[in-house]
């Protein structure tokens, strides 16, 4: 009897360990792929910071684009209000993916405009804060694939079996990636014509 309640409690207790690893394994792999988000936010507020002042420096000269100026603010105000949900609520990707392509949109539309304004193009403050959203957006990119690295790390280690049995019951849901919007259109040839 005594042989049999040891053999229960050594099967129990390694049970237990097994467990804690697991979960243990789960924390740090959740707080990795947490961390990347930091790093996408980071740059995310560093961009949204820079809007207002690349608009505020548009104004002047793009008197006729009021329309798209505050479009731009708008999806900017949006898509920070988005990235602050996915803080709370990771499942909420999706909407901040939505709003950074509509936001990502026009701006190109903003560059596209202020093109055809010689005395805007030669303003040296525009020009520096084009660059700097054009740096600000390669960093955004790289944290991007970083932080779906992480998640991809996460949701193996969260999908693999024995760690399967405990996942769901321990509390841990699984991530979702940053795609783009329209994965479709983005991953079509350039068609390049010469006329």
């Amino acid at each position: 009897m005594d042989v049999i309640l040891g053999m229960l409690f050594g099967i129990l207790a390694v049970v237990v360990i097994w467990v804690i690893v697991i979960y243990n394994a789960l924390v740090a792999s959740a707080n990795q792929m947490k961390n990347a988000f930091s790093q996408i936010d980071v740059q995310l507020q560093r961009r949204y910071d820079l809007i207002p002042n690349l608009v505020e420096t548009a104004k002047a000269y793009m008197q006729h684009e009021r329309e798209t100026l505050a479009a731009v603010i708008a999806a900017r105000d949006s898509a920070q209000a988005a990235s602050k949900k996915v803080a709370r609520d990771p499942g909420a990707m999706a909407e901040l993916a939505a709003a950074e392509t509509g936001l990502s949109g026009l701006l190109t539309k903003f560059f596209a405009l202020s093109e055809a304004y010689p005395d805007l193009k030669a303003n040296q403050n525009m020009a520096q804060l084009q660059e700097e959203l054009a740096s600000t957006e390669n960093r955004i990119s790289f944290s991007r694939q970083a932080y779906n690295d992480a998640v991809m790390h996460y949701n193996v280690r969260r999908e693999t079996f024995p760690n399967v049995l405990f996942a769901a019951s321990l509390g841990f849901r699984a991530a979702t990636q940053w795609e783009t919007e329209a994965p479709a259109a983005v991953r079509q040839n350039v068609q390049v014509k010469f006329s």
